[in-house]
């Protein structure tokens, strides 16, 4: 009994201990609010709690609270029935002052065991300077961005609504040194949609997206005195190629944008009911430039091209080994940079070592602060004689972007300890071939001497030679005509292989084919952005070829040009128009249903169809 007594107390101590590590008290709240906004703060607990106990709101004016929901929900799977339980307690704040403030966490009690919920903090901006002008101030302290939204909507768009803004975290750096650039909307009204996204061409950089969360979400921030909407749509990592000013093109939106209408006539139901008139506007950022200065004098003969900071280590398979076996030899570049781009370190081997080509595995993570990750370098050699050997030490040098100097890094060196392996091995490949060639001419030997055959000899009459017969002219003749035929043909593909630009327009259409497959393959796996990702590239691409333009200066003005110019129809021009509109922005837009990828792969199909007919050069 007192065995059974302890085991069921153990199990009910697991059991007790499972169900506290599964509680969770988290806090829910804004990330910033407008001053006179109120907002709700939730603190939600997934168990049956009690005993809530929560700190003062500085900062902040309590409306009400808190006020307590609870909800219980049951499911089924399996045959197995799993209850939850929520509790949710929830006040009613007002911002009262500029600042940011914290929230502050609360405790509450679940089966006698406390918990505590986490921390965050709120940004309270100010209110529009546009609201306050308009409405002589407020006793609350001013109206949200939506509430100015609303009044800037009612006689349209403003020319200061809405705003798309290129930002770059520095505008000097050193060749290869990285930049951040944020592509950001900025809008008084959230229900604004992308219609078009054109993004800019960075020549001169080395581009390294970052991969930002596919749900995107509005923040409030305050910019020259008025509160917008903001969302950051696209970040890159650009590492300038060369010296000297870069300029960065404009980034272009097409925005489509709900404005609330005015009724001359209102009545009980325009409390009930809005109405809505679509407004496109576009809006473009700007022009931007950045300098990038060169490296400074004195580099290392170890300099490999990396810019950042970066620290190396080596490691080695072994260091006892036969001969003629093989060994690894791994070196780790880590830290922040240009890693990617950087060329693999110089490593010196004996001269009786071979060795292979390395194998190079770079991972790495963009973030905002910069590409991080790792790159190893993995070589191969094999000693063909025994004896002892040293690996030397591998430099590796980079210009510190911190410190503004260069700096110079060094592994480690290994001492090869090469024992004799097998006769075979040890006496090298040559002797083995040698040995190979001698049994071979001993196999030889019997078939070398020819012995004069006696005895009866059946003798016949050789058939007459064709020399000067019909039939000699007339191989003659046919090898000449062939011969001068297949000369003809060759010297015309030649020709044509040598004109570049001729080869690429009459091979537009298979490389456009097989982007398509490519983009069909996504098509039926239901991945949208791949898909879409070659189906533009497959059309600029085939234009590209097609109009012998390179894709650094092609955009949908000069294409529209061209086209004419060699005599295809406003219909067919529209059509390619639509079809790269539709991929550019169904990529950057919500999921699309299957029928929709379909559509636009058909009509993409038919279109390069339709131009092969009327442009075959």
């Amino acid at each position: 009994m007192k065995k059974i007594f302890f085991i069921i107390l153990t199990l009910f101590t697991c059991v007790t201990l499972s169900a506290k590590q599964d509680v969770q008290f988290r806090l829910n709240a804004p990330s910033a609010v407008v001053v006179g906004q109120q907002f709700r703060v939730e603190y939600t607990v997934n168990a049956d709690a009690k005993d809530f106990r929560v700190g003062d709101f500085t900062g902040f004016d309590m409306l009400m609270g808190p006020s307590t929901s609870q909800n219980y929900s049951t499911v089924f799977s399996n045959g197995k029935r799993t209850s939850e339980t929520s509790k949710t307690f929830t006040y009613i704040l007002m911002a009262v002052s500029e600042g940011e403030f914290s929230m502050p966490a609360a405790t509450i009690k679940v089966d006698g065991s406390q918990y505590s919920s986490n921390t965050t903090k709120v940004k309270v901006l100010p209110s529009d300077k546009s609201s306050q002008s308009q409405t002589g101030g407020t006793a609350g302290g001013g109206t949200t961005s939506a509430s100015s939204s609303q009044q800037s909507s009612e006689s349209g768009v403003g020319p200061n609504d809405v705003m798309v803004r290129l930002s770059l975290s520095k505008k000097k750096v050193y060749e290869g040194e990285s930049i951040l650039a944020t592509i950001k909307l900025l809008t008084t009204n959230n229900r604004t949609q992308i219609q078009d996204f054109k993004l800019p061409n960075f020549d001169g950089f080395t581009v390294q997206e970052i991969t930002l969360p596919d749900q995107k979400s509005y923040d409030l921030e305050h910019v020259n005195g008025r509160n917008y909407y903001t969302v950051v749509l696209k970040q890159y990592l650009l590492f300038p190629q060369k010296t000297g000013k870069i300029d960065i093109p404009a980034v272009t939106l097409d925005l489509l944008i709900p404005v609330r209408v005015q009724q001359r006539m209102r009545s009980l139901f325009d409390d009930f009911f809005d109405n809505y008139q679509n407004i496109n506007k576009t809006v473009s950022s700007g022009v931007q430039s950045i300098e990038s200065v060169a490296l400074p004098f004195g580099k290392p003969a170890s300099f490999m091209g990396g810019v950042g900071e970066y620290k190396i280590s080596s490691e080695i398979s072994t260091t006892e080994i036969k001969a003629n076996e093989a060994l690894t030899l791994k070196l780790i570049i880590t830290g922040t940079g240009n890693i990617k781009f950087t060329k693999d370190p110089e490593l010196k081997l004996p001269a009786d070592f071979e060795t292979f080509d390395p194998k190079v595995d770079v991972n790495i993570k963009a973030t905002s602060s910069g590409v991080t990750g790792s790159k190893t370098i993995e070589y191969t050699m094999i000693p063909r004689f025994a004896g002892d050997f040293t690996i030397p030490a591998v430099e590796y040098s980079y210009f510190d972007t911190k410190d503004k100097t260069y700096k110079t890094l060094s592994t480690k060196s290994y001492e090869i300890k090469v024992e004799k392996g097998s006769a075979t091995e040890s006496t090298g490949s040559s002797v083995s071939n040698f040995s190979a060639a001698n049994q071979e001419a001993v196999k030889m030997l019997g078939s070398d001497i020819r012995y004069i055959r006696t005895g009866n000899l059946d003798l016949t009459k050789d058939e007459e030679p064709i020399w000067g017969t019909f039939i000699y002219w007339l191989y003659y003749i046919s090898s000449s005509l062939i011969f001068i035929s297949f000369f003809y043909i060759y010297r015309k593909q030649a020709k044509e292989n040598a004109n570049i630009a001729l080869m690429k327009t009459k091979k537009a259409n298979k490389v456009a084919a097989k982007r398509l497959k490519s983009a069909s393959k996504f098509l039926k796996e239901h991945n949208k952005e791949m898909f879409y990702d070659e189906m533009i590239k497959a059309i600029w691409g085939y234009l590209s070829d097609k109009l012998n333009m390179p894709l650094s200066v092609l955009n949908k003005d000069n294409i529209e040009v061209e086209l004419r110019s060699k005599g295809v129809d406003d219909t067919l021009i529209k059509e390619f128009m639509d079809i790269m509109s539709t991929c550019e922005f169904a990529k950057y837009a919500p999921a699309q249903s299957d029928e929709a990828m379909d559509r636009i792969y058909d009509s993409t199909v038919s279109a390069i169809n339709k131009m092969e007919n009327i442009i075959r050069k």
